[in-house]
């Protein structure tokens, strides 16, 4: 206790009015951002059950012709549509989710409100990174639990795993903040559901490449979600080295996407 001037009393808990420091609020931001995206029943449809549902659709009925593995043989299946699945997880998290997300936040006007807090935008930003890659590794941990019930044998280099899975991550992240701070909540809501949907047919994730024209497959090739799918069906399934051509086309879209998206993202 000290003692002021006028005779007055100042107690050892005087309040300190100011922020916290800035690892403190991102963590407690990403905290939220983590619940509020786990709470909502849509974004979990979209991120977990319908890739699950996918991949055991697919590895148990024979829908679609796909490549078998190099030894064939029972589980042959699910070792090309695992990876696919995993890619079409992180793209349904990290775009399609996190664009209607941040959308309708900003529609709201929570995004403008949270740009004038002492949490800065780049710190914003950090935070919603870091719920996706935690949302990212639930989904992760549950796909690879289904695909080696279903007979799923991985092989490969983990590092050269967790490289496609980071740079898929970043560049559908930058992708899917462009779309939000662009587009209006509802065209946000349409578009990226639609693109979900053709990446889903055209991307590799489920019908192989090679099942479309010629003319078309070096085009749907450079698509950030084929390049995500093959790398990971490469390293997992064939047991490849590190994807140089699919890691450079993912570095290529984070580029692009997250550099236009801070060009052009609007607040309001």
């Amino acid at each position: 206790m000290t003692t002021t001037e006028a005779g007055g009393v100042t107690g050892t808990f005087t309040p300190r009015p100011g922020a916290a420091p800035l690892p403190r609020m991102i963590r407690a931001q990403a905290a939220l951002e983590t619940r509020m995206l786990l709470r909502n029943g849509e974004q979990l449809l979209l991120t977990v059950i319908i890739p699950t549902l996918l991949l055991v659709l697919f590895s148990a009925v024979d829908i679609v012709a796909v490549p078998t593995g190099t030894a064939g043989g029972a589980g042959s299946s699910v070792d090309f549509l695992a990876p696919g699945i995993l890619a079409l997880a992180v793209m349904s998290t990290a775009f399609t989710g996190q664009a209607i997300a941040t959308g309708f936040e900003r529609r709201y006007g929570v995004l403008k409100r949270l740009a004038v807090s002492p949490l800065p935008r780049w710190g914003l930003m950090t935070a919603k990174t870091c719920a996706v890659l935690v949302t990212e590794v639930l989904q992760i941990v549950l796909l690879t639990a289904v695909a080696l019930a279903l007979g799923w044998s991985p092989h490969g280099n983990p590092l050269s795993v967790v490289l496609l899975l980071l740079l898929g991550t970043a560049a559908f992240s930058g992708l899917g903040l462009l779309m939000a701070g662009t587009l209006k909540a509802e065209a946000t809501l349409a578009a990226a559901n639609l693109v979900f949907l053709l990446l889903l047919v055209g991307g590799g994730v489920i019908v192989p490449l090679e099942k479309f024209p010629e003319a078309a497959q070096g085009v749907l090739g450079l698509l950030p979600i084929a390049a995500l799918s093959d790398g990971l069906r490469d390293v997992l399934q064939h047991g490849a080295g590190v994807p140089w051509r699919d890691l450079g086309i993912l570095a290529g879209w984070s580029v692009l996407g997250l550099g236009t998206a801070a060009r052009f993202f609007r607040w309001e």
